[in-house]
Order: C-alpha cells, then sequence, then structure tokens
C-alpha cells in the first residue's frame, strides 16, 4: 500500500496521474483513505457513514477498465480518486442522504443527483459521507445526532459549518478533497477555519437535479473544499453546466478553470473592506488577515484600496432570517412526511424546530417582502463590482471557535422547547430568543451570506495563521460568473505564499 507520506503530498489530480499511469492502483489508493480515516477520524468525528463494500467494487472497476485500455476511464481528470461526499443534498440511489437529521438517518434515497453522477464520471470513488449540522443550517458542525466535527489544528475547536465534516476529513489529510454546499457561506467557513481552500461558485454553475429546481431561493450551491486551487478548478470543470430542467444557469465560462488557475491575472481593482455587511463585530485577528492579503496583493502588482461596499445590515439581517424560518418550516413538513409522519419536535433538534415554527408563523407577504428585499441586494452592488473587479475581506469574524461556543444557551433551550410543546413560532420574537442567536451566528458569518444573496462566486484563501497557529481565511469575491478571475488570483496567491505543506498539528 502506498505510504502515508507519499499519498498525503499529492493532490487530488496528482493521485489520479499515478493511477492513469498505472503506478498506483485505484483499490490500493482507496485502501490508504480507509486506513487513514480508520486512524484519525475517532478524534475529529468527520465521517457518519462509510460505504467501504461500494467504493472498493467502484475502485476495482476503474482498475479493470485501466488494465484493458479503456480511454474514456484514463480520460478522467479524477480517475481512481476517494472522495467525500457531504451528506446534505447529494444523493446516491439506494442510500440515505442523512442531513443530521434522525428521521433520514436510515431513509435511502430513489436516484443518484445530477452531481453525483458527475463526480463519478470525473472518476471520483465516494468512499464516504461527512458530518453537518441538522439540514446545514449553522455555521459549525454540531448535530446531536453524530456528535460535533473537531478542527484538526485544534481539537477542542469547531471546523465550522455546515461543511464541517469535509472540511476536517481534508485537512486532517484523509482526502485531497471532499465535497461542500453554501448557502450562507457553508464551503467558506469550515474552509477558513481548516486552512484550506474553499470556492462558492457562481449561482447556476452546479447541478441540482433531479430533486431539486433551487435550494433556498437559489442561495445554496455545492462544490468542495480543497488543499489545493487547481484541485477546485479542474473539479469545478468537471460537473459544471446546468442539467435538465434547471430554472437558471451561470453564464458560459470562456475555457476551462484548471487552465485560469496558472493564467497571470493581469492588474486588477481589488477594494478591502471589515466593515460587516451581517453582524456587528470583527476580531482582531480577522482584520490583521484581510490587511496582510491587502499588502501582498499590492505587491503583485493589484491596484489595492479601502472602499467598504454600501450595505443595509439591519434589513438584510432580518430578510435573511425570514427567508431561513421559512425554508425551515417547509424542510421540515417534507422531511416528516417524506418518514411518513407527522412534524413533531421530538424529531428535531429544538433550534431547528423551534424555527421552523417561526417560519409557519411568517405570512405569505412577510416572506415574499423578504425575498425581495434579498434580491434587491445584487442590485445594491452592482455599481461598486463594476467599478472594482474583486472584493477582499476576512472570510469569518472570528477565529475557529470552541466547540459549543455556538449553540443555544440554556436558558434559550428552555424557551425553545416550551414553544415547540406550545407549538407558537411567533412567541420565539416575544420572548427574546431569535435576535440573540442570530446576532452570534452573524457576529462569526458577517462576510459570507451576501454573496449567496447576489449569487456571486467568492473563495476563500488561507493565508494567515494566528498567534495560536489557528488557520484565518480571507474571502475575495467576483463579479457575477466570474470564477475565472478568481481562480486566476488563487493560483497567484497560491505559488507567492504556498499552504499547501502548512499540517495540523500532529497529522
Amino acid at each position: 500500500m502506498i505510504g502515508f507520506e507519499e499519498y498525503a503530498r499529492h493532490d487530488g489530480l496528482g493521485l489520479a496521474e499515478l493511477v492513469r499511469r498505472r503506478e498506483l492502483g485505484a483499490a490500493e489508493l482507496l485502501d490508504a483513505v480507509l486506513a487513514r480515516l480508520q486512524a484519525v477520524d475517532p478524534a475529529i468525528g468527520a465521517i457518519v457513514r462509510r460505504r467501504d463494500a461500494a467504493a472498493r467494487a467502484e475502485a476495482a472497476r476503474i482498475d479493470a477498465d485501466l488494465a484493458r485500455g479503456d480511454g474514456q476511464a484514463a480520460a478522467a481528470p479524477f480517475v481512481g480518486v476517494p472522495y467525500l461526499l457531504k451528506d446534505l443534498i447529494a444523493t446516491i440511489a439506494g442510500e440515505p442522504t442523512g442531513h443530521g437529521n434522525r428521521l433520514l438517518a436510515n431513509l435511502p434515497m430513489p436516484q443518484d443527483s445530477e452531481l453525483v453522477r458527475r463526480l463519478r464520471a470525473a472518476g471520483l470513488v465516494i468512499a464516504a459521507r461527512t458530518n453537518t449540522p441538522e439540514f446545514g443550517l449553522t455555521p459549525v458542525t454540531e448535530p446531536a445526532l453524530y456528535g460535533p466535527t473537531r478542527n484538526p489544528w485544534a481539537l477542542d475547536r469547531s471546523a465550522g459549518g455546515s461543511s464541517g465534516g469535509s472540511a476536517a476529513a481534508v485537512a486532517a489529510r484523509i482526502v485531497p478533497m471532499a465535497s461542500g454546499g453554501d448557502g450562507g457561506g457553508s464551503i467558506r467557513i469550515p474552509a477558513s477555519c481548516c486552512g484550506l481552500f474553499g470556492l462558492k461558485p457562481s449561482r447556476g454553475r452546479v447541478p441540482t437535479g433531479p430533486a431539486f429546481g433551487e435550494l433556498w431561493s437559489g442561495f445554496v450551491i455545492e462544490h468542495a473544499i480543497t488543499r489545493s486551487v487547481r484541485d477546485s478548478a479542474a473539479l469545478l470543470d468537471a460537473v459544471a453546466g446546468a442539467d435538465a430542467g434547471a430554472p437558471y444557469a451561470a453564464p458560459p465560462q470562456a475555457r476551462r478553470f484548471v487552465d485560469e488557475v496558472t493564467a497571470e491575472p493581469g492588474r486588477l481593482r481589488i477594494a478591502f473592506s471589515a466593515q460587516p455587511h451581517f453582524g456587528r463585530n470583527v476580531h482582531p485577528d480577522c482584520i490583521a488577515a484581510m490587511r496582510d492579503a491587502a499588502e501582498l496583493l499590492a505587491a503583485l502588482g493589484h491596484e489595492v484600496e479601502e472602499t467598504a461596499l454600501p450595505v443595509d445590515r439591519e434589513a438584510w439581517s432580518q430578510a435573511f432570517v425570514t427567508m431561513l424560518a421559512a425554508q425551515t418550516r417547509a424542510q421540515i413538513e417534507v422531511v416528516a412526511a417524506a418518514a411518513g409522519t407527522r412534524p413533531r419536535a421530538a424529531d428535531f433538534e429544538p433550534a431547528t424546530y423551534a424555527l421552523g415554527l417561526l417560519g409557519r408563523s411568517i405570512s405569505a407577504p412577510r416572506y415574499i417582502a423578504a425575498i425581495e428585499t434579498l434580491q434587491l441586494a445584487s442590485r445594491k452592488l452592482a455599481p461598486f463590482f463594476a467599478r472594482h473587479d474583486l472584493l477582499l475581506t476576512p472570510t469569518l469574524g472570528g477565529p475557529p471557535p470552541a466547540i459549543g461556543a455556538l449553540q443555544p444557551k440554556a436558558a434559550e433551550l428552555r424557551a425553545m422547547r416550551a414553544v415547540n410543546m406550545l407549538g407558537a413560532g411567533w412567541l420565539l420574537d416575544r420572548l427574546g430568543v431569535v435576535g440573540p442567536l442570530a446576532e452570534r451566528s452573524f457576529d462569526f458569518i458577517p462576510f459570507t451570506p451576501l454573496f449567496n444573496v447576489t449569487g456571486q462566486p467568492a473563495m476563500s484563501v488561507p493565508l494567515h495563521w494566528n498567534a495560536q497557529g489557528l488557520p484565518i481565511g480571507v474571502q475575495l469575491v467576483g463579479r457575477f460568473g466570474d470564477e475565472a478571475t478568481l481562480f486566476r488570483v488563487a493560483g497567484q496567491l497560491e505559488r507567492a505564499r504556498p499552504w499547501a505543506d502548512r499540517v495540523p498539528p500532529g497529522v
């Protein structure tokens, strides 16, 4: 079996090349991943469901195809590379997609999602499913069903969320890349917490079918968390493009994204700002990371200026919570129906069910007004991005938080349970529960949700570690449909300040 040191120094494309040249078998590579998973996952809690037998069958099939000279198998960009799939949204026929929820944990899905079909066509071997908070609702991964995912850089800290299981697994060198979904920062948040690269593509770039048209009013999109920029780009090349019946599609790319990674970006106009779009507080470590990145970008020849976005913080925050509450109630009802039951508080975490009750109390006109408020954010920001090629911000409002720091406090839980028993979501506002919870979350993620609202591509880049040795990411945001510029700049930053060899203690 390939040794860990040799395995860990390759990214996904590098491992695929070894398999393609038959210097390494796909089955041998999978065995290395499963051994690594067995060794390190008990400490971090990244994996919720292994699929060893199915993955071994997939790897054996790839080895057989390569042995007989199958050109299609050899041409797959990630031939034989093990991959981890977040246990949310994406479906595999006959297997559960658990969403961190007890009703769905053992409920098999009827079909592969289009994204899974494209991942397999790219040569990937899906080895396991990764941990996520219930319905992906929180910016940390601490579901009651499976317990918390811990940050490999410090086990008392969160790996972020909602793609925390995927990020922790990549940081711990179980795999070079793993899937994520991003509805308010859920790729960029854990990428920042775990010292990795995470790109949220433009709305409509990655397929959502056949089970969904749009998710969270179009705010959610799936992609990946990776160690290298080129893996992210090549994977997006492999899966991008609308599928049948998609409600919209991102603008077509001019050439392969992986080619953009080595292309020089030219002199760009880059604005930077630590003014929060949601929430109110930004930790000095995050501001320092942003300013350090601004200096690096200026040294690389870009025109860099400190300029804040025009932000309607209060209106956008309230509208986002309204959207999330209503969507949560809808999901609760869909999940309960799929499980053949009615919505009951006992089948959901207290905070999830309480948020859903709040959603049930929201009138249709109030929901539509919230969606219209959020949609107008794109109109308000358009002139800013006409003047600037990119926006630089901190990714997060603080370093990776302690496990449990963003969970409801005891008094809040008591209030939620009382509201859940009464079925009176409107009481949450009256009791003052929603505001403090939302503020704590938005203080941690003040910069990421806005670009789910606008649908713009955004990425977290791991350029900074604080005095405690914790990763602090910076976010760069591009114009709608312009992942190409982000990949050019990401490649430039990766060459200027490589991060792939920075590993957590003990890894």
